[in-house]
């Protein structure tokens, strides 16, 4: 059982109360923003599941991609409500993921990530020539969700309620994340990554908990996917392109993928980082360069090291225990 730190506990606290008070001291671009840094922070907390596991991957930003299209044609097709595409655009995803792995997890490493590239672009390849997916174009007109609690009516509509009702969705996304961590499941990922032949001698299965993790990273990130193309309307092709798949990684690399904390306060700190830029679009591959080279040579355990520095707050991932064979996958 991992040991609790108060310094995880305050970090927790600061963030909780700084998020709720987003909408009472920012106008509605700020909360809009916020929105989208939530949905960010449950993105780099997924795909730190799959790294867990010794693996990186392109593919994390197309599988948030078929959430999203999910989302959109239940809507636009079927009148779904938000609940239903929010579930459905899960599943979808980590269906998805499940058929990638079978041929991907044949392969490790700088293998495993070219062929996510390539699994990638060419489910965006599909979403780009078939009508069925919108094209090019994409959809857009996905009404904000609308919900009726027994003659309460809620609509979220607004960018403050969306932001709220993402805020609380992410937040259980993060919970259910963290206690997989702490999880004898998570304890034997962590195994996998640090001595993966060991784990092997001992008979476990380390390409089916690989799979375990590559699918169960695919299902949050489905719920960002529909969370995002509920905040933004449309989803398009090329908002899950090669440039956000490698921002994505980038970000991870720079935040940290040591610890639980490292990923979220990383991804806040560069999604405010990467607005800045956004008046000078034709600088961030340069900029995001020389920050990667800069990181990579004096923290390399990323922005989480400088915070770990302060005491704020302990590793929260304890070095994997050895792990029986008994159970597994």
């Amino acid at each position: 059982m991992a040991r609790s730190n108060p310094g995880n506990a305050i970090l927790t606290a600061v963030l909780a109360v700084a998020a709720c008070a987003v909408p009472f001291v920012a106008g509605d671009y700020y909360v809009s923003f916020a929105t989208e840094i939530a949905i960010m922070v449950l993105m780099l907390s997924s795909y730190r599941i799959v790294v867990l596991t010794g693996e990186w991957s392109f593919a994390h930003v197309v599988l948030q991609g078929a959430g999203a299209y999910t989302a959109a044609i239940m809507v636009k097709d079927h009148g779904a409500s938000f609940p239903v595409s929010l579930v459905a655009g899960s599943i979808a995803a980590a269906a998805i993921a499940a058929v990638l792995s079978i041929p991907l997890l044949k392969m490790r490493g700088f293998y495993f990530l070219m062929g996510t590239f390539a699994a990638s672009e060419a489910i965006r390849l599909l979403w780009r020539k078939f009508t069925y997916f919108g094209g090019t174009r994409g959809f857009s007109g996905i009404s904000a969700p609308y919900f009726d609690f027994g003659g309460i009516q809620i609509d979220f509509g607004r960018p403050e309620t969306y932001y709220f009702l993402t805020l609380a969705i992410v937040a259980a996304c993060l919970v259910l994340i963290w206690r997989l961590e702490q999880s004898r499941l998570g304890k034997v990922w962590k195994t996998i990554e640090q001595q993966d032949v060991l784990a092997q001698s001992v008979g476990i299965d380390t390409r089916g908990y690989r799979r375990i993790a590559f699918v169960i990273a695919a299902a949050f990130a489905g719920i960002a996917g529909v969370l995002l193309a509920y905040a933004f309307g449309s989803v398009t092709p090329n908002r899950f392109g090669l440039n956000f798949a490698l921002y994505l990684m980038i970000w991870a690399i720079v935040g940290g993928t040591r610890t639980f904390f490292g990923v979220i306060v990383g991804g806040i700190v560069l999604m405010a980082f990467d607005e800045s830029l956004r008046f000078a679009e034709g600088l961030r591959p340069g900029v995001y360069g020389v920050i990667l080279i800069l990181v990579m040579l004096f923290f390399p355990q990323g922005l989480e090291r400088l915070v770990g520095w302060t005491g704020l707050y302990g590793r929260g991932v304890s070095k994997a225990a050895p792990v029986s064979s008994e159970g597994g996958a």
